[in-house]
């Protein structure tokens, strides 16, 4: 297992002032760097390295799942961790040159679009697994169930009492291919024409959806704490309002929380008023600061709420299955499951056959819990990199996988959000305008861009975090 690389890791390690775990990930990294260890190298065990270095095992797989999450090396459950294969680069004696995954792909190229996790540190164990099962099942002479298998609609609401404290019936659980579905089915219930407010800047691709469903948009301004519910009331009085769409948890894009007393304020409107709330829970699982609030449908006395979410940022989007939570009673969720049942099964049985599998084994509560210690140390990056900047602001980092940038363009020579954006596309940087995510001229967008974080190697993220901070600070700047 090459321990002989690491007789003098102890040494090195008093020398580094950190924590002992970052100590370790320091020096493993810098061995790597150098040439010491190379694409490929089986490193120890955790525990054969802990019982080296005099530390607890924790210590070694916390700087393990560290230097995993940067790109440096491989983990998988049960087999060697090893150096990433994917760190290529010229040799010359005693130095490698590193680069990550995603410079590899031709001309340098980073993508921060936000939107997508880190797919590929699922334990490939666990999913093959999964899928295994999946294929073991029994073949039947039936259609699917209309509202979705019911071993999965169990394990959604098993993992919704887990991680959001309600527990709903299984009755009240449709399967569907994700948000935008979900919307789609919620808009056709409502009927045709209905008013629909939404945020602004807010989650276009289900404004979108909501749209092509027959809706009529009608744009809420936002503020730090989301929603604008004074301009919700009134916009409401002047012309009725169906539905409104909330992302409470961690506005989408502007990271705003609801408060509790906001939540329990907008709930009585709405069911004063006969409206149905919609909540897009989407990243609810990754919150990095403080303890996230219930979700609005764990607080719902009056049956007002219609809970939506996917597996697409907990898990992998290119499942295409997500979940709607119907209101526990009354003529809204009666229409909601007979759009589902008119419209037929939303996603493929051995799909949703795997995605049951991996939650009933807890593959996806392990899988998350991984995640967000990855997710935070980008997080952090993101943090300390674009911090300090004159004008400029990051925010939406208390949850989820993206940041937003900000400035003021009388501060410093970022210009206008699309033109940044234009700037680091010619540099290899993919990032999103903030101004495209604005519903209409009454509610422009600061300017700013919005990055996603969570896919990309740290050592990616970095690189590319350094041609954004060029940039923002604008010509000759230090």
């Amino acid at each position: 297992m090459r321990l002989d690389h690491f007789v003098t890791l102890t040494n090195e390690l008093s020398a580094i002032p950190s924590t002992k775990a970052a100590r370790v990930a320091d020096t493993v990294r810098e061995m790597i760097r150098d040439g010491r260890l190379i694409a490929g190298d089986p490193l120890p065990s955790t525990r054969a390295l802990a019982a080296e270095l005099g530390v607890a095992r924790g210590t070694v797989v916390t700087a393990y799942e560290q230097l995993d999450g940067e790109g440096y090396i491989e983990t998988r459950h049960g087999r060697a961790s090893r150096v990433a294969v994917s760190l290529v680069g010229e040799r010359e004696p005693g130095h490698a040159e590193v680069r990550a995954p995603q410079e590899q792909r031709g001309a340098s190229r980073v993508s921060l679009v936000p939107g997508l996790p880190r797919i590929s540190a699922i334990s490939t164990k666990e999913w093959r697994a999964a899928w295994r099962w999946a294929a073991s099942r029994p073949l039947l002479d039936a259609f699917p169930d209309r509202l979705g298998e019911e071993a999965l609609r169990v394990q959604i609401a098993r993992q919704l009492g887990f991680s959001r404290g309600f527990a709903p019936a299984v009755g009240d659980v449709i399967v569907t291919t994700g948000t935008s579905d979900s919307i789609s089915v919620l808009v056709e219930a409502m009927g045709a024409g209905c008013r629909v407010a939404v945020e602004t800047p807010g989650y276009r691709s289900g404004q979108k959806a909501a749209v092509s469903a027959g809706a009529t948009l009608v744009p809420i301004g936002v503020d730090d704490e989301g929603l604008l519910l004074d301009e919700l009331v009134a916009g409401h009085r002047r012309a009725r309002i169906d539905v409104v769409m909330v992302t409470p948890s961690h506005q989408y894009p502007l990271g705003g929380v609801m408060p509790l007393a906001t939540r329990q304020r907008l709930l009585a409107w709405a069911a004063a008023e006969d409206v149905l709330v919609v909540e897009d829970d989407y990243d609810s699982e990754f919150r990095h600061t403080g303890a996230p609030l219930p979700a609005l449908a764990a607080i719902d006395s009056a049956g007002v709420v219609a809970h939506i979410g996917s597996f697409s940022k907990m898990l992998n989007p290119q499942l295409r299955t997500g979940y709607l939570v119907t209101p526990p009673h009354g003529v809204v969720a009666d229409r909601l499951r007979a759009v589902r049942d008119a419209r037929g099964a939303a996603v493929a049985v051995p799909v949703q056959d795997a995605v049951a599998r991996l939650l009933a084994t807890g593959a996806v509560r392990r899988h998350i819990a991984r995640m967000r210690r990855d997710y935070a140390h980008k997080r952090e990056l993101v943090q300390r990199m674009l911090s300090g900047i004159r004008g400029v602001h990051v925010g939406a980092l208390a949850g989820g996988l993206h940041a937003v940038v900000t400035w003021d363009g009388a501060a410093n020579g970022a210009g206008s959000g699309p033109d940044l954006v234009t700037r680091l596309e010619a540099q290899g940087v993919e990032v999103a305008a903030l101004e495209d995510y604005a519903v209409d001229g009454a509610h422009p967008a600061a300017d700013g861009i919005v990055l996603g974080y969570g896919h990309v190697s740290a050592t990616a993220l970095g690189a590319a975090l350094e041609v954004i901070v060029r940039e923002l600070r604008g010509p000759g700047a230090p």
